[in-house]
């Protein structure tokens, strides 16, 4: 299986410097004026402009508001301190204090356009270390 990840934002290139800054991504292919390929991640990402208020799945419609859904993504990195610098410099809104267990230190974020996100920093042998 691959996994593609498209994330609907309001405005393509506040979204694009967004997400080149706080997670260090490059802009690859371009699909019209509303999607921009976001390369360097082990998933491919999609930038996809979708207006506020537009109709989303199963006929809601888009808030970009903080919001909270059960699908979120977890930003694996080296040095969380780092990292979480840099994405706060670039717009994000840290959510919680950082915390530490068995298998390493987390994070957790919001992107400006209200997308949850983790940072991640494994330590020892990550998940291993908890592993049944």
């Amino acid at each position: 299986m691959n996994l593609l990840l498209n994330i609907d934002v309001p405005d393509i290139s506040a979204a694009e410097a967004f997400y080149t800054a706080a997670f260090g991504l490059n802009p690859g292919r371009r699909f019209g004026e509303g999607c921009v390929e976001l390369l360097g991640a082990t998933a491919a990402i999609y930038l996809l402009q979708k207006a506020e208020g537009s109709r989303g799945a199963a006929g809601s419609r888009r808030d970009y508001a903080r919001h909270w859904t059960p699908l979120h993504c977890d930003v694996i990195v080296n040095d969380l301190d780092t990292a979480l610098d840099k994405a706060l410099a670039a717009g994000a809104v840290q959510e919680g204090d950082t915390r530490e267990a068995d298998w390493g230190r987390i994070v957790t974020l919001a992107d400006p356009f209200g997308h949850g996100w983790c940072l991640l920093q494994f330590l020892g042998r990550g998940y291993d270390e908890i592993a049944t």
